[in-house]
């Protein structure tokens, strides 16, 4: 079988602002049209029942990520359910995160997410001009100043393992330098940045062709930034290549040959694929099989063959990245950015140049320090 390793629960199917890159809501899919706006108490109590089970069945820990929509949209009192059941369901390595846009984040909520061990990253795309680009509310007006003030939450209290992160979506037309000196200055504990949801079918934001490179030159300027910094954040994408270039894994599905078990549970308690999918078609992330965490044990979905072949998914299946030298490092990248129409997704990553790009300025730069070091 196909052992879980991230359980990700969209607890809201709405959000309370209107990102113009979210896979969600942009890119064509919509079932979270026909998703009730929150998770009702009975699926709250159906995923608690579910993953105390899946963790007395499995010999190893999962992580259960709160997503939506926005995960705070659920509101206080089932946010207090779901966390405080979770927490005392699962033993200690099985890690609780809430990935947040930030506005909605209150002292009440921080108290909460610390009492039960659930760490907070933020989605926040760099200083005023550049988040509000992109990351706009229902009135088309800016969401900086919010997001601000809920990490200046996070960070005045007293729980200093709380916040995990910001999370940051690429936008090639930035200046990385400016983004990793900002976030530096905010004092944030980590960084990671996300490529822009695109396929072959249709190419992601400002990249011109497949052989372009707009992101991977992006990419591997903050990585001439990143190495020559003293004293740096860690950045988890370009940490991650730097392992996988030393012969360990990624930390999650994307980069490396390590396959890993994603499932994700749905507002009304469905069991899907991962809904980065959504952005090839609509229904991309539904499994032929009807399952539901109130009548189906996620450890005997992750049994079935289905599960297996979907989770396979994410090794490359094309002649041009089972034959490739970076394949061990990237990995073939995200199944999303592998589709196109006429194929499905029997093709290298939109990515690919931009992936060779980065991890040759990388492994350029890691052979060069080994190089020393032996001298």
């Amino acid at each position: 079988m196909t052992q879980i390793d991230t359980v990700l629960l969209k607890v809201s199917s709405r959000c309370n602002i209107n990102c113009d890159y979210c896979y969600i809501y942009q890119m064509g899919d919509t079932g979270w049209m026909k998703m009730p706006k929150s998770m009702s108490q009975e699926t709250i109590d159906a995923i608690i029942d579910s993953l105390k089970s899946l963790a007395e069945s499995q010999n190893k820990g999962f992580a259960v990520v709160l997503h939506g929509g926005e995960p705070l949209a659920l509101g206080k009192e089932k946010l207090t359910l779901l966390l405080r059941g979770l927490c005392a369901a699962l033993p200690a390595e099985c890690k609780l995160s809430l990935q947040t846009n930030g506005t909605l984040l209150t002292k009440s909520v921080l108290d909460l997410c610390s009492e039960t061990r659930t760490t907070v990253a933020v989605s926040l795309d760099g200083p005023k001009h550049i988040h509000d680009v992109h990351r706009l509310d229902a009135n088309k007006e800016g969401t900086f100043e919010r997001t601000i003030a809920g990490i200046q939450l996070l960070q005045a209290h007293p729980d200093k393992n709380l916040f995990a992160g910001i999370l940051t979506v690429i936008d090639p037309e930035t200046n990385p330098e400016e983004i990793y000196t900002f976030f530096k200055q905010l004092e944030v504990p980590s960084m990671d940045f996300l490529y822009r949801d695109g396929n072959h079918s249709s190419l992601p934001f400002k990249k011109a062709a497949f052989e372009s490179l707009e992101y991977g030159q992006w990419l591997s300027r903050l990585w001439d930034l990143y190495i020559a910094d003293p004293n740096p954040v860690p950045v988890s994408i370009l940490d991650d290549i730097t392992r996988s270039i030393l012969g360990g894994y990624g930390s999650k599905e994307g980069m490396g040959t390590r396959v890993y078990g994603v499932v994700i549970i749905d507002t009304d308690g469905s069991i899907t694929m991962n809904d980065t999918l959504k952005s090839s078609y609509d229904g991309a992330d539904r499994f032929s099989s009807t399952w539901s965490i109130q009548s189906n044990s996620l450890f005997d979905v992750a049994c079935t063959d289905e599960f297996h072949k979907y989770s396979l998914l994410q090794k490359p299946t094309c002649e041009t990245c089972r034959n490739c030298s970076y394949l061990e490092t990237c990995g073939g990248g995200m199944p999303l950015y592998r589709w196109r129409e006429d194929n499905g997704y029997d093709n290298p990553s939109v990515y690919c140049h931009d992936h060779q790009f980065v991890i040759n300025r990388i492994r350029s730069k890691v052979h060069n320090l080994l190089t020393c070091n032996a001298a």
